[in-house]
């Protein structure tokens, strides 16, 4: 069956704009984890990316090999404020009853502990426009602020955990 996961999440820092301010974005790259009917394995990191048809299921600690999963994202929507960057996406994705083989754990869906991470990047003004990136988790203490890689300057703030929440 066919399920949708929303996942909800903000930083403050400038969008762009004003002297000594990074130019923030949201990256088109999102990690979620989500157990895959295709290897039988509960709580997988799965790679998406916007626009894509198929996202990547990181495969098994154990060393199996990673491959293709049936999820998608199909929304990616941003808002942005003077101070504030908002991103609002949906991942969907198939998904059918399984019992890990490894663990002995259920499948649900999403996962019993749902976990993601979402991608930013940015443009130092003092280094000429030069670019950064970085992450941010579900599962990282709050709150936290990024330093630009060029100039140490603090570049966003996340104070609150990303939500995931189930649509269908």
């Amino acid at each position: 069956m066919q399920r949708s996961v929303e996942i909800c999440t903000d930083v403050t820092g400038r969008t762009g704009g004003g002297e000594g301010f990074h130019y923030l974005r949201w990256r088109s790259k999102v990690e979620l984890t989500l157990d895959c009917f295709i290897c039988e394995r509960t709580a997988r990191t799965t790679l998406l990316e916007v626009g894509a048809e198929r996202a990547v299921c990181g495969g098994s600690r154990g060393g199996a090999a990673s491959h293709y999963t049936a999820a998608r994202i199909s929304a990616f929507d941003v808002t942005s404020g003077a101070d504030q960057l908002a991103l609002r996406t949906v991942v969907s994705f198939w998904w059918a009853p399984f019992t890990d083989a490894a663990s002995g754990h259920r499948a649900a869906a999403p996962t019993l502990h749902p976990w993601v991470r979402l991608h930013l990047g940015y443009d130092c003004p003092q280094e000429g426009g030069a670019s950064g990136s970085f992450g941010i988790r579900t599962n990282m203490e709050r709150p936290v602020s990024e330093p630009c890689a060029h100039c140490s300057r603090p570049v966003a703030t996340s104070t609150r955990t990303p939500t995931i929440r189930l649509l269908d």
